[in-house]
């Protein structure tokens, strides 16, 4: 049998993308965006530079900048379902519990900057273009806590389990840092294309622990388990060797009564030496048993931080049809990057094959996936902007450790839409949404790692404090839509049940249609709300 930890896996990617994009990209890069996600042919401001790098070219001659505060929350939040759950000490009997992650980051500073010659725009940007923030899981996850609640099922006969505890929590921090240099070039009065490229520096660290695993016996009294587990290993070890001893003793009487000529009574000793050893072997498949258990409810301390950089190569264009009509698109390409590992986690984790990928010294993949926009903006009057854009993020062809992204049905989708009206000389005021669809399948989602498909809306205006110098003011908030996953092997939990009960009775509990008790839910989703504030500046 293989050791397995009740924390078979602890490590979450739960530092979240701020706002909108891929699984590793966020495209939230201003205060601009904020108010009207639909900027991918924008070509007014220096904000555009991301969204739309060719149009800079378009701007008029000088120097721009823009400096940007965005101010986001938001959570995950998991309804997880397992009988077992019911059991434990702080559920109430309750087989439900919800699971909450909370992040926020007070401050996500951005700015973008640009000089013009009138056919060249060189250009630069600078921004948390992934991750975003720290999430913590006060209370851990159902994927810790569904391992430890099957000691009262499995023990409740042989043990007298009856009840569990146990304390868990897991922190993520994840920020990738992009600074972005290029340059556009207009061929002619309508059209101008971009070359460039995106330096990307990621930070991560995951902090967790799963300790205090405590079960409950018939006197309602809370024991250590990994210390009650090895307790009965050393007793069953303690038999065991008795029962050998006296089996060896029983073999020896025999012999003798053989040589003796007395073979009914050497048959008698032989049969209780072959008793006394079926025995021990019962006793020394416990304390096996017991040993496993023992060290699958060990504490496990996880402290890993993760340091890689990546270069992102960018291409755009844009194409001014006329005072109307203006077309533009970028493509981003794959960023191969590669975290090495820094980590102090406890011995316990260091031995668990879960958690090999954050191993001290470890390269661990993590590429971010290529990017494709399409934008369009049409003017049907000077005072009005109505626009529109696609996004694709190939998420399949970005390598994760352990090739994750192989799970995936394809790439994420987004479409948006916006609109920009000039209210008077002084205020505009534009609005937006976007629409955000993952590949996500069952196999992908997991409370350690997962999004859902949302829509997302966002407004705010622009007041020209001056001829030179305007202001944005702007909120997005997201509507995540709830993925229901369920398994009739809940977080893989009949590997552990195994060590007790064996495989062939795992085998016939997952058959059963009306009974099965590792049947398990969970229902996934999220909330979120940003705002952003921006200066912007033409010298």
């Amino acid at each position: 049998m293989n050791k397995r930890s009740i924390l078979s896996s602890i490590v979450i990617a739960c530092a979240l993308p701020v706002m909108a994009g891929g699984f590793l990209t966020n495209t939230n890069q201003n205060a601009l965006f904020l108010r009207n996600p639909a900027i991918d042919a924008y070509m007014r401001s220096i904000e555009g530079v991301y969204s739309n790098p060719a149009g800079s070219a378009f701007l008029g001659r000088g120097f721009h900048l823009s400096l940007n505060i965005q101010n986001a929350k938001q959570q995950r939040i998991i309804n997880s379902t397992f009988a077992p759950f019911a059991t434990g000490i702080k559920n109430n009997g309750n087989p439900s519990k919800e699971y909450v992650g909370k992040a926020y980051a007070p401050i996500i500073p951005s700015f973008q900057a640009g000089y013009n010659t009138g056919n060249w725009s060189f250009t630069a940007s600078f921004g948390l273009t992934g991750g975003g923030g720290k999430c913590e899981f006060s209370e851990g996850l159902a994927s810790f806590e569904s391992i430890a609640s099957l000691l009262p099922m499995m023990g409740a006969e042989q043990l007298g389990i009856r009840s569990y505890n146990m304390d868990s929590y897991m922190q993520g921090r994840q920020y990738y840092f992009g600074l972005q240099l290029g340059a556009a070039y207009k061929l002619n009065e309508h059209l101008s294309v971009y070359g460039g490229g995106r330096l990307v520096y990621a930070t991560t660290s995951y902090n967790g622990y799963v300790k205090n695993i405590q079960i409950g016996l018939a006197d309602g009294k809370m024991n250590p388990a990994s210390k009650y587990f090895m307790d009965i290993h050393d007793q069953a070890i303690g038999v065991a060797a008795q029962l050998n001893a006296g089996a060896g003793q029983h073999r020896e009487l025999a012999s003798r009564y053989e040589a003796a000529g007395d073979a009914a009574t050497a048959a008698g000793y032989r049969a209780q030496a072959a008793q006394y050893e079926a025995q021990a072997a019962g006793y020394t498949k416990q304390a096996l048993e017991m040993a496993h258990l023992s060290g699958a409810t060990e504490n496990v301390t996880l402290f890993c931080d993760q340091k890689g950089w990546g270069f992102t190569p960018i291409i755009g264009v844009d194409w001014k049809i006329n005072d109307q009509w203006n077309l533009a698109a970028k493509y981003e390409f794959k960023t191969r990057l590669r975290l090495r590992n820094k980590a102090a986690n406890s011995a316990s984790a260091d031995n668990l094959a879960a958690l090999d990928q954050f191993k001290d010294g470890k390269k661990v993949a993590e590429d971010v996936p290529s990017l494709l926009t399409l934008g369009v903006q049409y003017s049907p009057i000077q005072s009005l902007r109505l626009s529109a854009g696609f996004h694709y993020f190939d998420d399949k062809h970005a390598t994760k450790y352990g090739n994750t992204q192989e799970l995936l049905d394809g790439g994420t989708t987004e479409i948006l839409a916006g609109a920009e009206y000039d209210i008077n000389s002084r205020i505009t005021a534009s609005a937006g949404w976007q629409k955000t669809n993952y590949g996500l399948t069952d196999k992908y989602m997991k409370d350690m790692s997962f999004v859902t498909n949302s829509n997302t809306v966002g407004f705010g205006v622009r007041v020209k404090l001056t001829e030179k110098v305007n202001l944005d003011l702007s909120y997005l908030q997201t509507f995540y839509s709830t993925y229901d996953k369920k398994s009739n092997d809940y977080n893989n939990v009949s590997g552990v049940a195994s060590i007790v009960i064996g495989q062939e009775r795992v085998n016939e509990l997952l058959s059963n249609q009306q009974a099965n008790p590792f049947v398990g839910m969970d229902s996934f989703t999220r909330k979120n709300r940003a705002f952003g504030i921006g200066l912007s500046i033409d010298f």
